[in-house]
């Protein structure tokens, strides 16, 4: 079975004109984007640590990480935000090396990477339980791994879909599915199906009146969960 959406993936692809505008339609990425990078730093030696970023999109994070000094491959499917990427990479020569490729795919060639990153991308595939493995396969023994997404509740529904989609506007209308949103305590489950050590989980604050963002101890809503690998 095929785990993503084209639904998804084309949604993501007719935006990625977008995608590196700071005060477009993904300005909530690039808001929390330092945030994200900074929290996995202090976590793990970056410098020529080898990293995958799985769902890497334009590249936000990818060159953030890269910029830190680590050696990065970042993979996605939807041909827009490659394209975007790509371009991008062209121009900062930053050593990304971009792919087309799935993270099933990339397991299977046995590659294995020092840190893994999938954040903002569980909620948008059929089987996040399947990714989680996949990002397992994919990292060494005392490797680490990030995941970060949106909890399931109607604390969420308000800030996250209805808020930021329909009132404030400040993501595109139909960017997150509730019905595909995740609990952290099904993301540890995953975690620990994957035979995966969690570690701790960490809530993102964003309040877009005042573009303050911030980590937390309330996972009600955005959150990135830090897991390690035997």
């Amino acid at each position: 079975m095929e785990n993503f959406d084209q639904l998804e993936l084309d949604k993501f692809t007719e935006l990625a004109d977008q995608w590196w505008d700071p005060n477009g339609k993904f300005k909530p990425l690039h808001l929390i984007n330092p945030l994200r990078a900074e929290y996995i730093e202090k976590k793990v030696a970056l410098r020529d640590s080898r990293v995958l970023d799985i769902g890497c999109g334009g590249g936000i994070l990818s060159e953030a990480l890269a910029k830190k000094g680590a050696n990065v491959t970042a993979i996605d499917l939807a041909d827009g935000p490659l394209s975007v990427a790509r371009i991008r990479e062209t121009k900062s020569q930053l050593g990304i090396n971009y792919r087309k490729v799935s993270s099933g795919e990339l397991a299977q060639e046995g590659e294995q990477y020092d840190v893994v990153t999938c954040l903002e991308m569980l909620e948008h595939v059929p089987d996040p339980a399947e990714i989680v493995k996949d990002c397992a396969k994919l990292t060494k023994d005392g490797g680490h791994i990030f995941f970060s997404t949106i909890n399931r509740n109607l604390k969420s529904f308000v800030f996250a879909i209805l808020g930021a989609e329909y009132i404030l506007n400040i993501l595109p209308q139909g960017t997150h599915d509730y019905d595909k949103l995740i609990k952290p305590s099904e993301l540890k489950k995953y975690i620990d199906d994957a035979s995966l050590n969690f570690e701790e989980v960490r809530g993102m604050s964003y309040l877009p009146l005042f573009d303050i963002v911030k980590l937390t101890d309330d996972s009600s809503v955005n959150y990135i969960i830090h897991a390690t690998k035997k």
